[in-house]
């Protein structure tokens, strides 16, 4: 059985521009149904790296967002910590930046919530019924949410192919735990030179896996929990990800934690996807490469699975060869949408429905 798409390209003319377009395509692809009176929503978008300039233009989410309230939601814009250290490892880094790249209140008109807390750290422990996890860890705002619209930037990816509405869920929806889970299998690691022995990795350590040995930090992998606090929190940037995990697990793990940023939220979710400005990697990066392909257009879908496969056919199909095997040639990007259509997290058989 094949899922509906959404899909309007970006020609405009005199009243009926991209955003009058977008309501339209929010209207078509069911939004109402996914909205009740005074449900807390979730807007999941990436407020894109200190630098990048190819996220969604936050004019975008406005329109989402005063769609939302019309329905009588109450919409706030959220993302989670980050893994790595950036501009948005904490959530007071992450606000400024957001700010900063103009998801201020005055421009898409709701509040901004990082959704794992102040430091990564607020996170549910969703059960789940994967062939690698039997549970995940989920920001705990999104968790809580009565209903999700998930907007995402479609574009390539160095670990996935390419990143799109799986990996918003997935990766994005995530806690800083939950993001370590994908991306290695042992515990950070220390690099000994840096290291100043100042002790803040210690007391903020939640399993006491550190210790000093030989005037610098040593994690222990056997008490390690994998929370990632220590990764953020050091003051000389001198503990790292282990990132020694293959993107054909990877891919797996991220269709995982997506099963995880759903759960109980049946038929209160909406997905979108702006396929355009496809730069060659993740808006985490703080600046953005020319586009690897033309723009495509904004589609929508009430199936994750179903809206990435659409938006990569119609990628290959603009661009008249696959960009994200050419830019990536070692990554099979299939993997993700073959393992959510056989966890049942979507349909890779679709129907495009052009407004």
């Amino acid at each position: 059985m094949s899922s509906i798409v959404w899909f309007t390209d970006f020609s405009a003319r005199h009243g009926n521009g991209l955003l009058d377009k977008t309501g339209a395509l929010l209207d078509k692809a069911g939004l109402a149904g996914k909205i009740g009176k005074k449900s807390l929503t979730a807007v999941k978008l990436h407020f894109g790296e200190k630098g990048n300039t190819s996220f969604i233009r936050p004019i975008f989410l406005r329109t989402i967002v005063e769609k939302i309230a019309a329905l009588g939601g109450k919409p706030f814009l959220t993302d989670t910590n980050t893994l790595y250290v950036g501009t948005r490892a904490n959530s007071i880094d992450h606000l400024r930046c957001a700010i900063t790249n103009g998801f201020a209140y005055s421009v898409v008109d709701a509040p901004l919530i990082i959704a794992d807390g102040l430091r990564g750290e607020y996170a549910v422990k969703v059960p789940i019924d994967g062939k690698i996890y039997r549970e995940v860890a989920i920001g705990g705002e999104i968790f809580h949410a009565d209903s999700m619209v998930v907007v995402t930037h479609f574009k390539g990816h160095e670990l996935s192919g390419f990143g799109g509405t799986i990996k918003n869920l997935g990766m994005g929806c995530s806690a800083r735990q939950g993001k370590l889970a994908q991306h290695s299998t042992v515990a950070p690691a220390v690099n000994p030179k840096n290291c100043t022995s100042c002790g803040t990795c210690i007391a903020h350590c939640p399993a006491g896996a550190i210790e000093i040995v030989s005037e610098a930090a040593f994690i222990d992998p056997k008490i390690c929990i994998g929370c990632a606090d220590c990764i953020v929190l050091c003051p000389e940037k001198t503990i790292n990800v282990n990132w020694n995990e293959a993107s054909s697990t990877v891919q797996k793990k991220m269709v995982e934690h997506a099963l995880g940023a759903v759960q109980g939220k049946k038929d209160r979710l909406l997905y979108v996807a702006f396929v355009n400005q496809l730069s060659p990697y993740c808006d985490c990066y703080g600046h953005n490469d020319r586009p690897m392909a033309p723009d495509v257009g904004i589609l929508a879908s009430d199936d994750p699975v179903a809206l990435d496969q659409a938006c990569a056919d119609l990628v290959i199909k603009a661009a008249g060869r696959d960009p994200f095997r050419e830019t990536h040639p070692a990554i099979d990007w299939t993997i993700q949408l073959a393992y959510g259509e056989e966890l049942g997290l979507g349909n890779r058989a679709y129907t495009i429905e052009t407004i």
